[in-house]
């Protein structure tokens, strides 16, 4: 751990994310929230994040949304969920068209 800052010592916000999985283009879909992409994914690839994903083969990092705190995005998570197939598909295709994996862009 580095030096601690005196005077303006704030600590870092915790950042949540609603995320979603893809099996390939227009394939299945799983949407879930976290506040450690790198490591959810890594639980979900190795058979360990959810038995859907590991069913189905959910496994591509194709959509991201931050928030601030753990509420809203489990409020956000659930109304995804409820939106019917187009809808999170013309979302997911906004700003990622081709249905790239995301997770390289992961720090």
């Amino acid at each position: 751990m580095g030096p601690r800052v005196r005077g303006d010592d704030r600590r870092k916000r915790q950042v949540y994310y609603v995320y979603f999985l893809a099996s390939r283009k227009h394939g299945t879909l799983y949407i879930g929230v976290t506040n450690n992409v790198g490591s959810r994914l890594d639980l979900h690839r190795t058979g360990k994040g959810s038995e859907f994903v590991k069913k189905y083969g959910v496994n591509r990092l194709v959509y991201l949304e931050a928030y601030e705190n753990p509420e809203e995005a489990i409020r956000r998570e659930k109304q995804l969920k409820k939106w019917n197939g187009d809808w999170k598909i013309e979302l997911i295709e906004k700003d990622n068209p081709d249905w790239n994996d995301l997770s390289d862009l992961l720090t």
